[in-house]
């Protein structure tokens, strides 16, 4: 099951970019609850805070419960802004999540075993087409990542999303199978081979 971390906020009576820039003075970080059809919560936190837990890693898949002023919310982070120079919170968004409650989230794939992959081993190139895949998960088992095992593949070889076993209850939430990563030949053995493939093509009779 999903741990859920507390966080402690405070109410802001005042929306809007004057109030936000009030906050943000005052050492806080502006932010607002919403969803499941309830009315928004305009709330701000500690900068320090915050910021620790964003770089702390995992941020838009943990569970947290954010007590506000004596008032409990259980959400998941939706979006947030750093600011462009200084790589610092600007704004959160939260987004209430009920017990039960089924959600997308965007979530790391790790690439293990490449050390068993004869065409990683042979020369060959891992191209990550993916980092991430969206899945639809319970809110309370949304997984940290998922493992994508490259064991046995050759130089040429692609691996799917659906060639990974998701955990119990978790399913993509993508459109397609989509290509996470792919096995291909160094460049020097790929031009060659494109060469090759261009010689054979001269001198087949009818070819220009």
């Amino acid at each position: 099951m999903t741990a859920i971390k507390e966080l402690k906020a405070v109410a802001r009576p005042r929306a809007g970019k004057g109030a936000a820039r009030e906050e943000r003075r005052a050492g806080r970080v502006p932010a607002v609850i919403y969803g499941e059809k309830k009315e928004p919560v305009t709330i701000s936190l500690n900068h320090k805070d915050i910021t620790r837990i964003i770089y702390a890693g995992h941020f838009l898949t943990t569970l947290f419960e954010i007590d506000v002023d004596g008032t409990k919310h259980r959400v998941i982070p939706r979006d947030y802004q750093l600011d462009p120079v200084k790589d610092l919170p600007l704004h959160v968004d939260f987004l209430r999540v009920s017990q039960g409650a089924r959600i997308t989230v965007e979530v790391p794939v790790h690439f293990v075993n490449q050390d068993a992959a004869p065409g990683i081993k042979g020369g060959g190139t891992l191209n990550i087409v993916a980092h991430a895949v969206e899945l639809d998960c319970p809110a309370e088992s949304i997984p940290g990542h998922i493992e994508a095992d490259l064991t046995g593949f050759e130089i040429g070889d692609s691996l799917h999303l659906s060639a990974i076993k998701l955990p119990e209850g978790v399913t993509s939430a993508m459109s397609g199978d989509d290509t996470l990563a792919t096995v291909v030949a160094p460049s020097g053995l790929a031009d060659a081979a494109a060469d090759d493939a261009a010689a054979a093509a001269a001198a087949t009779p009818g070819k220009a």
